[in-house]
């Protein structure tokens, strides 16, 4: 097997210590391409947000040994009236690497330029982010992550409401990803897009389901199993607690 460089053991997840994912075991090898497919509520933003740091584990630990971590959340929780050009939001993917105030060089603004042409945004520079379709919005969080030059990359439902000539062209910028060697988590919704992409796939209904091979854990029993459990979901249940 390849590096296990991301681990979760016994990883719970959840809000108010109600869980939202329920003790999850597994290892993501470097280099991995993993879709993460299940109901709504299933867990699934949940995941990414705590790998991101935005969110602590109720119980359980996250192990990862990689030296670089790009997230990027469903698009509906960017501030779009926010009065920013299409250059400097490209530009905020420097920030963790130059701080939020820091001083931008020419030659990071031609990275940034070039950036934005290999999404399709080229003559978009100076355009308010108000101005930009869904889909040429998506186009440009995808050139904020290439200028994060991140090895782990997250992505939450990267394409939802976008038209399909977008999803291609994004869908190829996430293989080249791939093919570089960089390790993609991504939600999805989609299982054609799934089954014909993504090797790996994590099926998560608040507990996995599934974790392998996209072909062994897309079955039509295992589907029905996690629509039956998001249908089971009880807001007031009990919190969560493993017996010892």
């Amino acid at each position: 097997m390849a590096d296990p460089a991301l681990h979760f053991h016994d990883l719970t997840l959840g809000y108010d210590r109600h869980p939202a994912v329920h003790h999850l075991e597994g290892t993501v090898a470097r280099g991995d391409l993993l879709a993460i497919v299940g109901p709504n509520g299933g867990g699934k933003s949940t995941l990414l947000k705590s790998l991101a740091g935005r969110l602590k584990p109720l119980g359980g630990t996250i192990h990862n040994t990689f030296p670089s971590l790009a997230y990027m959340p469903q698009i509906g929780d960017l501030n779009r009236d926010f009065p920013v050009s299409v250059l400097d939001l490209a530009l905020t993917g420097l920030c963790g690497k130059r701080g939020m105030f820091g001083w931008i060089s020419r030659e990071e603004r031609s990275r940034a330029q070039e950036a934005l042409t290999s999404v399709g945004l080229n003559g978009f520079e100076n355009r308010s982010i108000r101005t930009l379709s869904g889909g040429q919005l998506q186009r440009l969080l995808f050139a904020r992550l290439m200028l994060q030059d991140a090895d782990l990359i997250l992505l939450d439902e990267p394409f939802t409401a976008i038209d399909s000539r977008t999803i291609e062209d994004l869908m190829m910028i996430v293989q080249r990803w791939h093919a570089e060697g960089r390790t993609v988590l991504a939600v999805l919704h989609d299982l054609d897009l799934v089954r014909a992409e993504f090797p790996q796939t994590l099926l998560l209904a608040r507990d996995p389901l599934g974790w392998g091979p996209t072909a062994t854990v897309l079955t039509e029993p295992k589907l029905s199993a996690a629509r039956r459990m998001a249908e089971a979901f009880d807001r007031n249940a009990a919190e969560c607690v493993r017996a010892a």
